[in-house]
């Protein structure tokens, strides 16, 4: 009886694998326009939690979302320039958190609890930009037509794989 393979996330794909491109620049362009949205938003010298805000870019903002969004952005920075798995599923994760926030912030707005001074523009924000980082991270990880070699593919069909292993071999065997 076969036991089912778990798929670790951050040690199936090698690093120099070609999707490790498409985490690199998902991660690099995300991050440079959050750290650029950041930057201006501090040009602007407003309050730190100032609930008012000032555009920047359409979406509103303040020093807390400005300096924010700077971190973020340079932790993203941080994902292309290692790459690889470290890449993919930090895009996940901070995907998650992009979409978490736009629902924690669309609750507080019109409330004085909106310490980031979100506008519906920055929460739609927040749910686009959350769902390209999981698209960007799970880009290889999930699908219904993964080839057969991809290792989350293999994970998922133990038996089916082992079994295409062996013709392989045997052909490998019976032409080489």
């Amino acid at each position: 009886m076969m036991h089912p393979v778990e798929a670790q996330l951050d040690e199936h794909l090698p690093a120099d694998h070609k999707l490790s491109k498409v985490y690199r620049v998902g991660a690099g362009l995300t991050g440079l326009l959050l750290v650029v949205f950041g930057i201006l938003g501090l040009m602007d010298r407003i309050g730190f939690f100032d609930t008012g805000g000032d555009r920047v870019l359409t979406l509103n903002t303040n020093g807390a979302l400005s300096v924010l969004s700077i971190c973020v952005g340079l932790l993203l920075f941080v994902g292309m320039v290692i790459g690889g798995n470290f890449a993919s599923t930090l895009n996940i994760v901070l995907g998650l958190a992009f979409i978490a926030s736009g629902f924690v912030n669309l609750a507080l707005l019109d409330t004085g609890l909106n310490f980031l001074a979100f506008e519906i523009q920055n929460v739609l924000f927040s749910f686009v930009v959350g769902v390209m980082l999981m698209w960007f991270g799970m880009y290889g990880r999930v699908g219904s037509a993964l080839p057969h070699d991809n290792p989350y593919w293999r994970a998922r069909h133990p038996e089916q794989a082992l079994r295409e292993d062996r013709t392989r071999a045997r052909t490998r065997t019976v032409g080489g």
